[in-house]
């Protein structure tokens, strides 16, 4: 066993303990402290990087004409828009239920369905998923008897669920649509297939990684069991699903007659959210609609920038404000059971033994 231990200097007096196994515990902590700092970094970078070249496409961008393609949707438009917005919201009602089953926790699926939809209608306008998320997920679930550490591994294996159906959908999207991929984008088709055939790769090695034993990840001391194979699969597929019907959204907005397909168009998409995702601002807000207009350059941008504008509408601040409204409900009819236990304790006592 290893002990701090004191030198002496030359006059007697204690000289500073020296501690080689705290040094190096300390030194492991600085070390993903600068990784943070990197990436925070490498964030802002992009998020400035972005904004700089949304700025510059849009700053010859007839407003009147936006305007006008903005006006211009579509009642059929907004309503498969609508309906596909609602979609993907319900399918992320799933990634929610799937955390719950793996982690063993009985929970009604109206419960599910409003911690679910309100806290990604939350975080996906807010930015920082983990704490908005999360905090939501809590103020749902810690009533109904979920311990913090709970929620949060439920807000981990939800992001797993996510980023599986994205890697998915970025792969298929790639290795199908590699040629009209790379004349819309003007990359190489050989390019597209080896990035499409990478990502098939991460998702087949993570489902067969997981399908061997029972596998956990570690977290700053803190154990999390991952799903297993088949629980993974359907993950896969949900989190697929949702990605689709997100990217639909956006594309039944775009300017009829543009000639992208819907396949060409998925791989567009996942790498725009991506790019969002990485540069940590709410919703992905300039990264993404930069991201967007580049790789549709060969469309004219006005359109486009309308369809952008109805998909920020439709898919986030719509969802938003609906969940802000759940939550308000959901809070009043809280205080108001609370005030009937206060008021009237034997119904309370009554409903409880029932």
């Amino acid at each position: 066993m290893n002990f701090p231990h004191q030198n002496r200097d030359f006059d007697g007096r204690a000289a500073v303990a020296i501690d080689p196994i705290s040094d190096a515990v300390q030194e492991r902590r600085r070390v993903p402290r600068r990784f943070a700092w990197i990436g925070t970094g490498a964030s802002l970078l992009l998020f400035g990087v972005s904004i700089f070249v949304l700025w510059h496409l849009v700053s010859e961008v007839d407003y009147a004409e936006v305007k006008a393609a903005f006006t211009a949707a579509t009642g059929r438009q907004i309503a498969f828009a609508l309906a596909l917005t609602a979609l993907s919201y319900l399918l992320l009602t799933c990634y929610d239920a799937l955390a719950l089953r793996q982690l063993g926790v009985a929970m009604p699926y109206r419960t599910t369905a409003l911690g679910s939809f309100t806290s990604y209608a939350v975080s996906f306008t807010l930015g920082f998923p983990i704490l908005t998320g999360g905090t939501v997920r809590y103020w749902i679930y810690a009533p109904k008897g979920m311990k913090p550490g709970k929620v949060a591994s439920l807000t981990v294996i939800a992001g797993f669920t996510f980023w599986l159906g994205m890697d998915t959908v970025l792969a298929w999207s790639l290795l199908r649509e590699a040629g009209p991929l790379a004349v819309l984008v003007y990359t190489n088709i050989k390019i597209n297939q080896l990035a499409g055939l990478a990502a098939a790769l991460v998702v087949l090695g993570y489902l067969a990684w997981v399908s061997v034993r029972r596998r956990s990840v570690k977290i700053q001391g803190w154990r999390l069991e991952l799903p297993g194979f088949g629980l993974s699969l359907t993950q896969m597929l949900i989190g697929a699903a949702d990605v689709c019907a997100g990217a639909g959204v956006l594309y039944v907005l775009l300017p009829p007659g543009h000639g992208i397909g819907y396949e060409t168009f998925l791989a567009v998409y996942v790498f725009a959210v991506m790019l969002g995702i990485a540069s940590h601002s709410p919703g992905g807000l300039g990264v993404f609609e930069a991201t967007i207009l580049l790789a549709l350059a060969s469309l004219p941008r006005e359109p486009v920038l309308g369809a952008l504008l109805l998909f920020r509408l439709c898919y986030y601040l719509a969802p938003f404000i609906l969940a802000l409204t759940l939550l308000g409900a959901y809070e009043v009819k809280a205080r108001m059971r609370s005030a009937n236990a206060v008021l009237h304790p034997e119904e309370e006592a009554t409903v409880a033994e029932k």
